[in-house]
């Protein structure tokens, strides 16, 4: 990447070498779309431009980087509309992946992804957070507490509420397009 940071608190530049890599792929893990990523990773860094150097987490800067470039990715896909876009270059770089899975399976796998981030989109932000965390970026519960400031037991009782949730609008989903075959 090769876009300039804007001047702001002494050492953003540093940070923005150290943090931009894992800014983008949370990002896109939320997201999908690598262009969608780099306008969530420009917006944390302008919003991080933008504060004062007293401003800057002192501590954890790494996990608050991570949690903003996972709530604005959230938050980019609560307000999209329409169909999500794929660059060219990011579904070919898929496609091996697709050519291994049978097409039906393929398909079916590209649809409950993209009904994963619709229901994110759907979700509080704290359980959006914290099923992304969890099931997405694979961290441990004992991270999760810790990265947000909450008890392994509040991150389990979100993981559960937020699972049954997600479940529940699956079948409702699935329900749905049985008639729609139907009809």
């Amino acid at each position: 990447m090769s876009e300039r940071v804007p001047a702001g608190p002494p050492g953003l530049e540093q940070v923005f070498r150290e943090h931009q890599q894992r800014v983008f792929r949370a990002a896109y893990r939320v997201t999908g779309n690598a262009q969608d990523a780099e306008d969530v990773l420009q917006s944390v860094f302008l919003r991080l431009a933008r504060r004062e150097a007293g401003d800057l987490p002192a501590t954890n800067l790494s996990n608050y980087l991570y949690r903003t470039a996972v709530n604005a990715a959230i938050d980019l896909l609560r307000t999209r509309r329409g169909p999500p876009t794929v660059d060219l270059e990011d579904a070919a770089q898929t496609l091996p992946d697709l050519r291994a899975e049978a097409p039906d399976q393929a398909h079916v796998a590209e649809e409950l992804r993209a009904w994963l981030r619709r229901a994110l989109a759907r979700l509080g932000p704290k359980a959006a957070e914290v099923f992304t965390l969890r099931y997405i970026e694979e961290y441990d519960n004992q991270d999760i507490a810790r990265m947000l400031g909450l008890s392994r037991v509040g991150v389990a009782v979100i993981l559960h509420r937020t699972r049954r949730r997600l479940q529940r609008d699956l079948r409702a989903s699935k329900k749905m397009m049985m008639r729609g075959i139907q009809s």
